[in-house]
């Protein structure tokens, strides 16, 4: 076993603790990126980008993904019985800026169709998961929300990929 690259440095003492530095260590971290989709009350179609996804279980198929206690979605995704995943392909990185923003109808003009349980489900993804609501776990500054696969599709497009603060593709 050859010497480290790099030297890795300790993270700080909680009193310390640097939110912005930890956020950069953690874009050391590809991730996927997201559109979490489901309807409101009154039938309209609410989503927001999501990179904090992650698969919990083969069987029963699960996953997870969390969202912010401050954010103005979480009344219709708590009240939701379905979700979608849309796991975005590398050429919607716009897709991506438009549904992290603040427009009111981010789903304007966004090609989509309705799924399982009236989910939406959009077009040119390079997958979809269509979910019931299972349970949620309050943690921290967000709420975990895990769902029950009950569909899932997916196509040969390369998937959009974050890190480091930047849009990327797999080569």
């Amino acid at each position: 076993m050859g010497k480290p690259d790099i030297a890795l440095q300790p993270a700080p003492v909680e009193d310390a603790f640097d939110v912005r530095d930890f956020r950069k260590a953690l874009g050391r971290f590809p991730t996927g990126v997201t559109v979490v989709a489901t309807r409101d009350a009154d039938g309209r179609p609410v989503g927001l980008t999501c990179n904090s996804f992650a698969s919990v279980s083969l069987s029963p198929p699960l996953v997870l993904w969390c969202l912010a206690l401050h954010s103005s979605s979480l009344p219709v995704f708590l009240q939701a019985p379905c979700f979608s995943i849309n796991f975005l392909s590398a050429e919607q990185a716009a897709l991506s800026r438009r549904f992290s923003g603040s427009a009111a109808d981010r789903f304007a003009g966004v090609a989509h169709h309705v799924g399982e349980n009236g989910v939406p489900l959009i077009a040119g993804c390079a997958g979809h998961l269509q979910c019931r609501n299972e349970t949620r776990h309050y943690t921290g500054d967000h709420v975990i929300f895990i769902g029950r696969v009950l569909r899932y599709a997916h196509a040969p497009q390369k998937p959009l990929v974050f890190a480091e603060g930047r849009y990327c593709a797999l080569a």
